[in-house]
């Protein structure tokens, strides 16, 4: 059956409490943090050899899409009902916005240790314990817009630069492809050294706290950010009909520095060993409101 993605500021209180209490229960049987450790063992950088397949690579998008499918499904075994909402940070960008609510997600980690003690993911309650990337406690932490090199939400116009590009990827194929819409979006700094991120990586920094490095799992909101991340991507599919799904169409040659290193159109993706054909569409798994 085809289910239907809705904006986080559209779902009643009923809604939002289903999909808090299942999040619970998959964090309960302890499946919530193999997802954690999956995010982590994939995130590889331009820096740390071997393959790349969660970020700075081709494969970001498709393989983001499978492991929330996963994560989708993990809820729907507690709730066939609940699907994974999505946070549209161009419209929704302060502190004041729903998702954030004390009974949603709750706010904001308070000044003193960036401790969320708000809503029910908060460490008091007794529901939400961080056992993976564990840093300056085992609580979940924020510090909305990072006060000590202030950052803002991406706007619409960030987005949309993004959403031009024509091509899907580009030569050399990670954090530094001046073109191309998946580098566009994922949003890495065009230049070596520059503060500057974009789109996906600068609502990373914005959260702050745990949704900084590759625990970033460890923060409920990492799904209804990586949902609007994959409507994006289904926007411009639709966009640029004429243009490649994905690329590279083959694998870089010898003599490539990035031979071996990204997975081209005919590849499947660790740990699910799904081809990436199989997650270029998704209409007939789920739809977005």
């Amino acid at each position: 059956m085809v289910h239907t993605r809705q904006n986080q500021n559209a779902l009643t209180r009923a809604q939002k409490r289903r999909f808090v209490d299942a999040v619970l229960a998959v964090k309960k049987s302890g499946r919530y943090d193999e997802f954690v450790r999956t995010h982590i063992e994939y995130y590889q950088g331009d820096g740390d050899g071997g393959l790349r397949v969660a970020h700075m690579a081709p494969s970001f998008f498709p393989w983001h899409r499978k492991f929330l499918l996963e994560f989708e499904r993990a809820l729907q075994k507690v709730d066939a009902g609940v699907t994974v909402p999505y946070w549209d940070w161009t419209a929704d960008r302060t502190p004041a916005a729903s998702l954030w609510g004390e009974d949603f997600l709750g706010g904001n980690g308070r000044r003193s240790d960036r401790q969320v003690t708000t809503g029910p993911f908060a460490r008091a309650h007794g529901h939400w314990t961080v056992t993976v990337a564990v840093t300056d406690g085992d609580f979940l932490m924020r510090d909305f817009g990072r006060p000590q090199a202030p950052v803002e939400l991406p706007d619409p116009a960030e987005l949309a630069s993004a959403m031009r590009e024509s091509a899907y990827d580009a030569q050399p194929w990670n954090s530094t492809a001046s073109t191309g819409f998946r580098n566009a979006f994922e949003g890495w700094p065009s230049r070596l050294g520059d503060r500057t991120w974009y789109n996906h990586n600068r609502v990373h920094r914005w959260v702050s706290g745990h949704m900084l490095g590759a625990g970033s799992v460890n923060d409920p909101v990492f799904w209804l950010h990586h949902a609007f991340v994959d409507r994006c991507w289904s926007r411009w599919r639709e966009r640029h009909p004429d243009a490649a799904p994905y690329l590279p169409a083959e694998r870089p040659g010898l003599g490539d520095a990035q031979r071996k290193r990204v997975l081209a159109a005919g590849d499947a993706m660790p740990p699910w060993n799904t081809p990436i054909r199989d997650m270029l569409e998704h209409k007939s798994l789920y739809r977005y409101a």
